[in-house]
């Protein structure tokens, strides 16, 4: 009955879920699930890990909340370990994607600004999502969350993703107007989109040429989901700017844009801002995320499992009348299907247990935690073979 009392916003399913445990989570009747979305690549250490909960737990006693107007100690230490891990020298923090999707856009625009240019102009990509303010709606390209939002701004010029031509093309067309690309090097709402091998290269080295900003969207990729720290590193290349949120906090709201200091210095103080961004409670729980990964080896643990998830899938679903293709990078999976299939995640939750995502209304998104073994790729995979049917093979 309380729902009525909620803005209708999501659909939610069916289920309500009171506890978590690595990758389970158990609902309100006791039903165990496997989470193979782990709340849309947020938990990647899982649910409940016991450094995480004793840090929350201590912190929590100890100092929540003081201001930016005084250093906090968790947020250097933060700042420190993820620039040095990213190749980048200056981090901002503040509470979610979106926020340091719009951070890395008021960059770009100070950026064109120190230039002299007055309208600039940022490169994006088709099919990509960066966020639900209306800086970042106008960004990105999902028809369904821009509905009823116009005019969006007109400070983007939207490029096809993987297309290197395309990006040649309009540096060709607005010359100097342009300051910077933006782009996720694996496209998540768009449908778990992998770049062609090369692209990202190309794009830096087509930036360094036009003195452009090359940011990089690894809000889904970032925090070891690709089996590596930053999906960039894939390419060994490093951009001029990196947004983070999701997996930084494990489910504590988090998020940070990590530059170069060419880029960061212009910021001044009173630039910018964040009341809650930085928080002792947050940046010490992105320490703690930071420790479980290294400690456990989940990067390696991210990279084999998910080969193994692909290779799996990709053997089981050969041939299937319904499938397009079977993509990722790392833990990073979708599943392409001709066409939709009705109510699929309460399907597969209802009848085998584990909980999917639907992107672009035909991909199965996986992204499960990057802690899971080989049972839990085999039931993942069992669980798609079952509810999408047979392969057609004789």
């Amino acid at each position: 009955m309380t729902a009525a009392c909620l803005m209708n916003t999501y659909k939610s399913m069916p289920l309500s879920f009171v506890r978590g445990e690595g990758a389970q989570l158990w609902d309100d009747t006791g039903r165990q699930y496997l989470d193979a979305v782990a709340g849309v690549a947020v938990t990647n250490v899982g649910h409940s890990h016991p450094q995480i909960v004793a840090a929350i737990t201590e912190q929590a006693g100890l100092l929540l909340h003081t201001s930016n107007h005084y250093r906090i100690d968790w947020q250097q230490q933060l700042a420190a370990r993820l620039t040095q891990l990213a190749g980048l020298d200056q981090a901002f923090f503040n509470n979610s994607g979106a926020e340091a999707n719009e951070t890395a856009l008021k960059l770009a625009r100070l950026y064109g600004w120190a230039k002299g240019i007055e309208q600039p102009l940022v490169l994006v990509m088709d099919n990509a999502f960066h966020g639900r303010t209306l800086g970042t709606l106008s960004a990105s390209d999902n028809g369904a969350a821009r509905l009823g939002y116009q005019p969006m701004s007109g400070e983007f010029i939207k490029v096809p993703f993987g297309d290197m031509g395309a990006i040649k093309q309009a540096a060709a067309i607005y010359g100097e107007r342009i300051v910077a690309v933006m782009l996720e090097p694996v496209q998540g709402e768009g449908g778990v989109a992998v770049p062609p091998p090369g692209y990202l290269k190309a794009v830096r080295a087509h930036c360094t040429q036009n003195a452009w900003l090359m940011i990089l969207d690894e809000i889904q990729t970032g925090i070891g989901r690709t089996g590596r720290w930053f999906a960039y590193q894939h390419d060994g290349i490093v951009p001029d700017v990196v947004t983070l949120a999701k997996a930084l906090g494990n489910g504590i709201p988090i998020g940070a844009c990590l530059a170069t200091t060419a880029v960061a210095r212009l910021f001044t103080p009173g630039s910018h801002g964040s009341t809650f961004g930085g928080n002792p409670m947050a940046c010490r729980v992105g320490c703690t995320v930071l420790d479980i990964i290294e400690r456990e080896g989940l990067l390696n643990n991210a990279a084999g499992q998910g080969e193994r998830l692909l290779t799996l899938l990709r053997d089981a679903l050969a041939g299937h009348p319904n499938v397009v293709q079977v993509r990722g990078m790392g833990l990073m999976v979708g599943i392409e299907l001709k066409a939709p299939v009705r109510d699929l995640c309460l399907m597969v939750a209802q009848e085998y247990g584990v909980l999917i995502n639907v992107t672009r209304g035909q991909t199965i998104r996986l992204l499960p935690p990057l802690i899971i073994d080989d049972g839990d790729v085999e039931r993942i995979v069992a669980a798609m073979l079952g509810v999408l049917g047979g392969t057609g093979r004789d």
